[in-house]
């Protein structure tokens, strides 16, 4: 019954009444940091002003990372969703949960994909469930993606949970939306919107008690829909554009976009960073924003070579779907205030795993490393120190609907090597000098890429990765007809 559109949003308000009206809660201001960990969808590296992009206007975004740390290569986990949202909620690699693709993702070639699960492991400690037993509300706004009914938010750890469903994308931006666990709103509610209305509500119910909310929105994801009058604004703007190259470059077998110019996809950033702006000031509002640490990044890639391709992500090469950073490499700003200097930048790597521990080290609890064994705190380099250095891992033996193939890669300082399923090819780059990845490097650098190599296949046994096997049904002309559908 808690799951029927009708009845869902007055269930909603009786849960976070009986969470928050507890007497143990009615003492003295607890004093612990809150935390607001605002995920987007898609969202490409540079796709925020404060990351270079002269398109797209992000004066909210660029007002948080004024106020906090920008990080330059902070990494997802997958180069597509529900593995990098999976290793976020548990802070292990997806490989390790064997959760290694877009939930319902079944593409072949000449390869069969690995098997991978379905939903997200009820048996894990997620960060919301380590935070609760601590005492914090928790709450879950927008795109879940780990799993139907019996895996939703409130069945690990969330309190609350409004729009988290299986649903991978919206069926429409505009009310009625058709989420299951979110009640339509008016017609022409815009669904952006409406799921920081949600979150705003959650902040004001909290009170005095200690809260996580994860806020989770559906955009920039495909649908492209935005509204229609900020829409004209970018339509003007883009008429003004003199292209200095051409919009599109062949990427493997498809097309990846090369300049910024997409109104619909502007106008939806433009959403998405005026809810940002509404939650840093129902912070400051509230008297609570110099005790709520704020977090905001993307689950993996901007969208640049199919579906539209709405963005391009230079100087990074390809996008979501892919393993070359485009890919990979994320936004991610943060401010936890009077410990992250205003304006700083940090150009350490950092991954998706790391969130975990690194909130259970800012709130003082004790970190779980049996739980978050991938993941390792960097609240060093929010104070503006270091930490060692370790490889970071890839694992993704899937077809991505972007045309990317099985592979997987590893990154070791300034080096990241990418190694293809489907024909063991391996590519290297230094990623700090090239992040564009325009120079391949293995076969100038032999002993790095054997060394970097078994790297990466440890790893693999050590996590007991699965692998894609041959495909015997498998013709390379049924390859070349998909590819020239798509383009």
């Amino acid at each position: 019954m808690f799951h029927r559109p009708q009845c869902r949003e007055c269930l909603s308000f009786l849960v976070l009444a009986l969470v928050f009206s507890s007497p143990l809660w009615a003492q003295a201001a607890d004093k612990r940091p809150n935390f607001v960990f605002i995920l987007a969808d898609d969202l490409g590296w540079c796709d925020l002003g404060c990351y270079g992009s002269t398109f797209y206007e992000t004066p909210n975004l660029d007002r948080l990372a004024a106020s906090g740390m920008r990080f330059t290569q902070s990494y997802a986990a997958c180069c597509v969703c529900s593995p990098t949202r999976a290793s976020i909620m548990c802070g292990k690699y997806p490989a390790r949960l064997q959760l290694t693709n877009f939930i319902a993702g079944a593409r072949r070639g000449k390869l069969n994909p690995a098997p991978y699960r379905h939903e997200l492991p009820l048996e894990e400690v997620t960060l919301a469930e380590a935070l609760k037993q601590s005492g914090y509300a928790t709450g879950f706004v927008g795109k879940w993606h780990l799993g139907g009914e019996g895996f939703y938010p409130e069945d690990q750890g969330f309190d609350f949970n409004a729009a988290g469903c299986a649903k991978g994308s919206p069926p429409s931006y505009f009310s009625p939306y058709r989420i299951p666990t979110l009640t339509d709103g008016p017609p022409g509610e815009f669904l952006t919107d409406r799921l920081t209305d949600e979150a705003l509500k959650f902040i004001e119910s909290a009170g005095d008690r200690p809260f996580l909310l994860y806020l989770s929105h559906y955009a920039v994801h495909n649908p492209q829909q935005a509204k229609a009058e900020i829409i004209a604004r970018y339509q003007r703007k883009a008429e003004g554009l003199k292209p200095a190259g051409p919009e599109f470059l062949p990427e493997g077998q498809r097309q990846a976009r090369q300049i910024q110019n997409q109104p619909v996809y502007a106008a939806m950033i433009d959403s998405l960073d005026q809810s940002v702006g509404r939650l840093l000031d129902k912070l400051a509002e509230r008297g609570i924003e110099n005790n709520t640490v704020v977090f905001f990044t993307s689950d993996n890639g901007g969208l640049s070579t199919s579906e539209g391709s709405p963005t391009a992500n230079l100087p990074l090469r390809a996008g979501k779907g892919w393993h070359y950073e485009g890919g990979v490499r994320e936004p991610l700003l943060v401010r936890w205030p009077g410990v992250t200097q205003p304006g700083s930048v940090c150009d350490e790597p950092m991954i998706s795993t790391d969130y975990y521990p690194t909130m259970l080290e800012i709130a003082g609890l004790a970190a779980r490393p049996k739980q978050h064994v991938d993941g390792e705190s960097f609240t060093a380099l929010l104070r503006g120190g270091t930490r060692p250095q370790r490889p970071l891992f890839w694992h993704y033996p899937h077809y991505s609907n972007q045309g990317g193939t099985p592979g997987g890669a590893v990154r070791m300082g300034d080096f990241k090597l990418i190694e293809r399923f489907e024909d063991n090819h391996t590519e290297l780059y230094n990623v700090r000098e090239d992040a564009g990845e325009r120079h391949d490097l293995a076969g100038s650098m032999p002993e790095r890429v054997t060394r970097m190599r078994e790297w990466l296949h440890r790893w693999r046994n050590e996590v007991a990765a699965a692998m894609p096997t041959p495909n015997p049904d498998f013709r390379p002309s049924d390859a070349s007809s998909a590819a020239a559908k798509k383009n």
